[in-house]
């Protein structure tokens, strides 16, 4: 069916959220654990590691502390500092997702094959993510693959996961599922975290080095997106007939036609597209206020790298209490309200940053309450706003749209804290900016009509939205 089988039983329905709602928990652990903790600082000692033995162009003294900036290591005949590796590399995997995941989104709807989808991307990421425990010594081309890989898979597994909102829950019970999703996720990421920070603090009392740590926290990681994953393929169902009869390679041709049919169709939904794009404003500030506190911290309110994991730790396990608080206002209050309060929230917890005094732990540890609080609790009622605002059968690409331009904006909101930042040498005068996305998206909000939006594409209206 296009929509909600709302006329399957009530059971059945509740059989698959509850699976579905897993994969949240599974796929958490890839953006917290490995791309926000461990891999950036881990990937960048290796690639040091292989500028020391670069000594002709670097010198004997390269990349020592404070000597950063000569250790060069190069790519393609291209050289470059070790410490912009990651960078760059992230860079690099986004713009990859941005050509690859509408194509996947085409493919999942064209073929319907969903769940399939979602267990070869799911496994293959986890797989990658688990080969990060290779990568030693001065190896960090292998690496860089790795990551390539592991990122496309987590995106993309994304777009076809978000799919199965509209097809596994009615309109009324959307909010309150993706909400839980959301929820569950930061609590899944958040235990997996406290595991692997466990094993890297205390890696003298279990007799493994620092390196060793890492590398056995990158295979936890990959174990447990794809331990958790299996929940979700056990329950989840193909609720929709495929689009084409294609097979094999054809299947990609396929996939490029049904994207640039519903690419032409999407000018139909001028709504959907305006909900879109308020949604990338404001989800653009949550992703760079969520990617620059840690600097916050550490320069300008001069926080030792303890509180700082402390920190991360607060927003993930608050974020797990925001996320529910959030599915059970939207149930009284309707999504976007909701979602309005909540920016309001943003536009308080971030105008406070500014005021937050160096050396402050408790103060900073507040913020940290506060952005756990809407968090998870934003996005996830963002999500399932739109998927009332699909049109049937077009589920994995709009959501690829959605995931992509999420990833294509959030290089913005860094933009401008670097660029303030710079203009101004205050850090402080940086986060405050940060400000605007969210001021901007909560007055675009208020003049988009989410209820003649989701009834332009044939979908039900929500009793509350």
């Amino acid at each position: 069916m296009s929509v909600a089988d709302s006329t399957a039983p009530a059971v059945d329905r509740k059989r698959e959220q509850r699976g579905w709602i897993w994969y949240d928990w599974a796929n958490s652990v890839f953006p917290t654990s490995v791309i926000t903790v461990f891999l950036s600082r881990y990937l960048t000692a290796v690639a040091s590691e292989a500028a020391r033995a670069d000594t002709a162009r670097n010198g004997p003294d390269a990349c020592v502390d404070g000597a950063l900036e000569r250790c060069d290591i190069s790519l393609f005949g291209l050289y470059f500092p070790a410490g912009s590796l990651f960078g760059y590399l992230v860079a690099f995997a986004t713009i990859v997702q941005v050509v690859v995941l509408p194509v996947m989104g085409a493919i999942a709807d064209r073929t319907q094959n969903k769940r399939r989808m979602l267990g070869v991307l799911a496994f293959t990421g986890s797989v990658a993510t688990a080969a990060l425990a290779a990568v030693s010594g001065d190896d960090w081309h292998l690496g860089v693959v790795l990551f390539v890989l592991a990122n496309i898979c987590y995106g993309a597994s994304i777009v076809v996961y978000y799919s199965f909102l509209p097809e596994i829950a009615s309109p009324d019970e959307r909010d309150a599922v993706s909400s839980r999703g959301w929820a569950f996720g930061y609590l899944g990421g958040g235990l997996a975290l406290v595991v692997q920070l466990g094993l890297f603090l205390g890696h003298d009392a279990v007799g493994v080095s620092e390196g060793a740590a890492v590398r056995i926290g990158f295979v936890i990681s990959g174990l447990w997106w794809a331990g958790f994953t299996l929940i979700p393929l056990a329950r989840l169902k193909r609720h929709q007939p495929p689009h084409g009869t294609e097979a094999g390679a054809s299947v990609i041709t396929a996939g490029f036609a049904e994207l640039r049919q519903t690419a032409r169709q999407a000018r139909m939904f001028p709504l959907t597209l305006a909900f879109l794009g308020t949604y990338l404003i404001f989800a653009d500030g949550i992703a760079t206020v969520a990617n620059v506190s840690a600097q916050y911290g550490r320069e300008e309110l001069r926080l030792d790298e303890t509180v700082l994991i402390t920190t991360i730790l607060i927003v993930q396990f608050v974020a797990f209490f925001g996320g529910m608080l959030h599915g059970w206002v939207a149930r009284w209050w309707g999504a976007k309200r909701t979602i309005m309060a909540s920016l309001c929230v943003w536009i308080v917890v971030v105008g406070a940053a500014y005021f937050v005094q160096a050396g402050q732990q408790v103060q900073f540890y507040g913020l940290a309450v506060g952005i756990g609080l809407v968090l998870g609790g934003t996005n996830a009622l963002a999500r399932s706003l739109f998927s009332q605002m699909i049109p049937p059968g077009r589920e994995a690409q709009y959501f690829s749209l959605y995931e992509v331009g999420e990833r294509a904006s959030s290089p913005l909101g860094m933009a401008m804290f670097a660029a303030v930042g710079q203009a101004t040498g205050s850090f402080r005068l940086a986060i405050v900016s940060l400000v605007a996305f969210f001021v901007i998206g909560l007055v675009l909000l208020i003049f988009v009509p989410v209820r003649k939006a989701i009834a332009a594409t044939g979908n039900p209206v929500p009793a509350k939205v």
